[in-house]
């Protein structure tokens, strides 16, 4: 059986569910495809959730910061109210069906089941054919990455899906992997008072970011009382039965009564059927071009694409696809200026090139920083101050390229250098802005003292 419409999405993450929104809005009879929870992860397992979980951890920690500052403050933690919240107000106990609701009155047509691409311009779901006349959108996103360890297949092991759904917390946890989703979840769930230890592969956390992230990261995190493990992956993982014990790569193990899996994310562009359309279903990422096309009458949205698992680049190549399937005119993709937020406390926020990255472009690299303890917000703020600001500048250019701001608002101060790298606001015009004092994004101009482009 088949169908004649005019688009198809393929898969209703937070990109998919906006492109179909957007199209059946301006008149097109479009299609949208979810066999999982229509709005993706961010909802339901990610931004959303997570963020819940961090705020309610900062708030115990504040409370422990009162002693010296304010008098003294006993505080005990209950995840009750944590959970409940998470079921309750982000996820209607893990129920779309508002988001289906909301596709759906804005006059998409929602099909429940798993679609898989059928050729050029046809996906089929549920023994029906769907033949797009104009787009079909591939938002399938991506899957967390569960890495071939001996002895991890089969046991009871925790993702972040299962860590945000727990009704009550273990008393101890290994987390593999040092990325944000990792310590993201360790920092918080050791503020609850669970045993925390975190493993990384690598030889430091947050591999992406400056290293001096990675190093504020690791020395609040054992501040914390977390335990930190760089350089020695899990090797192989047993439980038996009431808790797991990894073995690391330089022969140490370790136990605890839960595991959570957090190394990365996947793709599985096999399981959707490129191969149909002459494309790779090998790949790492779905190929696009600036505007976010993958082949004829084909598109990209969000994760699949491989440009980043954020929910802000799922939007923004929304609005990208939406306008070339329209044919509306607008900028490409430019993701020179991408923002970022590892959600810990602190905020450590970052755009842009690191100054890694921007040596090995051939940049003629210029770097200034300051410490947000020095700030003059930093100093009134005291407990709980640690951060510095870093700005990455292309001497040849004026222009800064990237930047980092970790501390308490991090990812707030972060907005003011994601529109100068975004603008390419000359590093000099910066210098002479007027920044309110007594802030933290005040810092900016401190570090703009420090970065000498001569």
């Amino acid at each position: 059986m088949s169908e004649q419409v005019d688009v198809v999405v393929l898969g209703l993450g937070v990109g998919g569910e906006q492109v179909a929104g957007s199209l059946a809005e301006a008149g097109l009879n479009v299609v949208g495809i979810e066999g999982r929870l229509v709005g993706g992860e961010c909802p339901y397992y990610g931004c959303i959730p997570t963020k819940m979980i961090i705020r309610a951890a900062d708030l115990l920690t504040e409370g422990r910061r009162v002693d010296g500052m304010a008098g003294h403050a006993d505080v005990t933690p209950d995840w009750a109210p944590v959970a409940a919240r998470i079921r309750d107000e982000a996820t209607d106990d893990w129920n779309d069906q508002v988001a289906v609701d909301r596709l759906v009155g804005k006059g998409a047509r929602f099909v429940r089941g798993w679609g898989r691409l059928a050729g050029p311009g046809r996906v089929e779901a549920g023994g029906t054919v769907y033949e797009a006349g104009r787009a079909v959108v591939v938002g399938t996103g991506t899957a967390p990455f569960v890495p071939p360890i001996d002895g991890l297949a089969g046991t009871p092991y925790w993702t972040n899906q299962d860590a945000v759904r727990a009704k009550e917390l273990p008393a101890s946890l290994l987390v593999l992997g040092g990325g944000a989703i990792g310590l993201e979840l360790a920092q918080a769930l050791g503020r609850f008072g669970v045993r925390v230890t975190v493993v990384e592969a690598a030889d430091r956390l947050l591999g992406v970011e400056e290293p001096e992230s990675s190093e504020l990261a690791a020395r609040v995190l054992t501040a914390e009382g977390v335990e930190v493990r760089v350089g020695a992956g899990a090797e192989a993982v047993r439980h038996d039965g009431e808790s797991f014990t990894v073995t690391l790569g330089d022969g140490a193990e370790l136990s605890a009564e839960k595991l959570l899996v957090a190394v990365g994310r996947r793709t599985d562009l096999a399981a959707i059927g490129v191969d149909t359309v002459g494309l790779d279903p090998s790949a790492r990422f779905l190929e696009v071009d600036d505007r976010l096309r993958a082949g004829d009458r084909l598109w990209g949205v969000g994760d699949v694409t491989g440009h980043g698992a954020f929910t802000h680049m799922a939007t923004y190549q929304a609005d990208i696809v939406t306008r070339d399937i329209l044919g509306q005119d607008g900028p490409p993709a430019d993701y020179r200026a991408l923002p970022r937020v590892t959600f810990m406390d602190p905020e450590i926020g970052a755009v842009g090139l690191t100054e890694a990255q921007a040596r090995e472009q051939g940049l003629d690299v210029r770097t200034g920083s300051t410490q947000v303890p020095s700030t003059s917000r930093g100093w009134i703020h005291k407990a709980g101050n640690d951060g510095f600001i870093k700005l990455v500048a292309d001497a040849g250019q004026g222009v800064l390229v990237g930047a980092t701001s970790a501390g308490p608002t991090g990812g707030e101060v972060l907005g003011a250098l994601s529109v100068a790298v975004h603008g390419r606001v000359p590093v000099e015009q910066l210098r002479h802005m007027i920044y309110a004092y007594p802030t933290i994004h005040r810092g900016i101009q401190d570090a703009l003292r420090e970065l000498d482009l001569s």
